[in-house]
């Protein structure tokens, strides 16, 4: 297949596909559909190029996921934009296969994703989408940018017309409100995660740390500064809401969950069902990998030894689970104060401390502001969320005869796998077989060995109960065959 040309951004042709944000997920689109014949897509960033959480690409940190789980490969093993190709490109690639290495480093994925960004044609940064609107009778989405400068300053207008939209627009860091005057003082030292090595000297070198929150963040960081704070500074403090440091689940078939079975299965749960399981899988996607809690406990052990080997010495550092920071201030000019409370104890604290890494997660951008134009179209589930369908696509009046697709902003409809980099090229392929033409990419049947809920093709003659009503019996395969399944969660 050979490329299609883009128009530029504002030409009056209309596009198929006009994408807003090239973060990973709208990228992995932006590169499968560059090679599809007639296709036209174009994808537009405010940023003036492509840059992956450069704040928290601490030195040897790793994707929790395969380098197979790249922008193209689970979907076209032959792309000119695979991991593997960028390796090649850049002849990396016999270094790598001697690393024997499955998990790049997370500033390795970024520097391949810049690779590619810079490589397509498909993708214009310096643009800011402003609003998407719906030209009725032109059956079109019309899509209003802002070219920017190089310093982020409006320097002209446009308008892209699209039968087609995807929003990838990202997420941005959480800060909790009774933390966010404290993070938003420039003077204080209380930042994101997200935002910790411009600061990380500071936190280095800071009488007192306190790192809050235990996904894979809060441990990398904690890490970091366990490794490389000089010996005899003050302490370091760890606190986690969680009622436990843990680890993540990692097992073979508890990875099942982020495939395309287990999405399609979460999709079609009612919605008051979906809402109850959410929280419950946090395990799946919000804790700790266990090279990462290993080297922490690795390096909180050789602490404990003296230069002698004589007397066991325990570090400064506290590590506490289960604690919530309610709230927080300035003690002085230089010392804070947090107020802690510990979940089962029912206990209240007081922590002063010098320096505060919030590793307290990310929020989707609000959808609202870009699809204004079109609320009167949207339709919404009970607690006010756009209804997604199967294919990721909102759920509209007729009236829109085009697609908006969603990119990471569908946690609520298709679950834990929404963020995982890995089903990221099934779903850009799903979005294009939905948007372009069924068969633009062949995707497969089956994912998963685990068979998620009670399928009555592989329990004959089982009268199967779906939410007070008895499912119809569906045809079977001759008796007797194969009917264990294993049982889904």
């Amino acid at each position: 297949m050979t490329a299609t040309t883009p128009p530029a951004p504002g030409s009056d042709e209309p596009l198929d596909l006009a994408g807003a944000g090239v973060g990973p997920f709208n990228l992995s689109l932006a590169a499968l559909a560059a090679p599809v014949p007639g296709l036209r897509t174009a994808f537009y960033d405010q940023a003036a190029a492509f840059r992956w959480h450069p704040g928290i690409l601490i030195d040897g940190a790793t994707l929790q996921v395969p380098f197979l789980a790249d922008l193209v490969t689970l979907v076209d093993p032959t792309s000119p934009w695979s991991f593997l190709a960028y390796l090649r490109d850049r002849e990396r690639l016999f270094p790598f296969y001697l690393s024997e290495r499955f998990h790049p480093t997370r500033a390795e994925y970024d520097a391949y994703c810049r690779w590619v960004a810079d490589s397509l044609p498909n993708c214009h940064f310096g643009h800011r989408v402003d609003a998407v609107g719906w030209d009725q009778e032109a059956e079109l989405f019309e899509i209003d940018h802002t070219r920017l400068t190089p310093d982020g300053e409006p320097a002209a207008t446009g308008r892209t017309r699209a039968r087609n939209v995807v929003l990838g627009i990202g997420s941005v860091p959480h800060i909790p409100g009774p933390l966010r005057p404290l993070a938003d003082s420039p003077a204080v030292p209380v930042h994101h995660s997200a935002d910790y090595l411009p600061h990380r000297e500071r936190f280095l070198t800071a009488d007192h740390v306190t790192v809050v929150g235990a996904g894979q963040s809060g441990a990398e960081v904690f890490l970091d500064l366990l490794r490389h704070r000089p010996a005899g500074l003050g302490g370091l403090t760890w606190i986690a809401r969680t009622d436990a440091i843990a680890p993540m689940e990692y097992s073979k078939l508890g990875l099942e969950h982020f495939t395309p079975d287990y999405t399609r299965y979460y999709h079609q749960l009612p919605e008051s069902v979906r809402d109850r399981l959410f929280p419950q899988q946090w395990q799946l996607h919000k804790a700790i990998d266990q090279h990462t809690i290993g080297a922490i406990h690795d390096a909180l052990y050789q602490r404990t030894l003296t230069p002698h080997h004589t007397e066991p010495h325990w570090p400064d550092i506290t590590i506490t689970p289960g604690t919530t920071v309610r709230t927080g201030g300035r003690i002085g000019n230089d010392e804070l104060e947090l107020h802690l409370e510990h979940h089962q104890q029912g206990t209240s604290s007081r922590l002063r401390t010098h320096a505060v890494v919030l590793a307290t997660g990310y929020r989707g951008r609000p959808l609202e502001p870009l699809l204004a134009p079109l609320e009167p179209y949207l339709r919404r589930d009970s607690a006010g969320r756009p209804r997604i369908d199967a294919q990721h696509r909102v759920i509209t009046d007729p009236r829109i005869s085009g697609g908006i697709y969603l990119q990471n902003a569908e946690h609520h409809s298709h679950g834990v796998g929404t963020p995982d980099l890995g089903l990221g090229a099934w779903r850009s392929a799903v979005i294009l077989n939905s948007a372009y033409r069924p068969d633009t990419y062949r995707l497969p049947r089956r994912t998963a060995f685990t068979t998620f809920g009670l399928d009555p093709a592989r329990h004959p003659g089982l009268p199967v109960q779906s939410h007070g009503a008895t499912a119809p019996a569906r045809p079977t395969a001759r008796p007797g065959a194969n009917q264990a399944a294993t049982a889904g969660t």
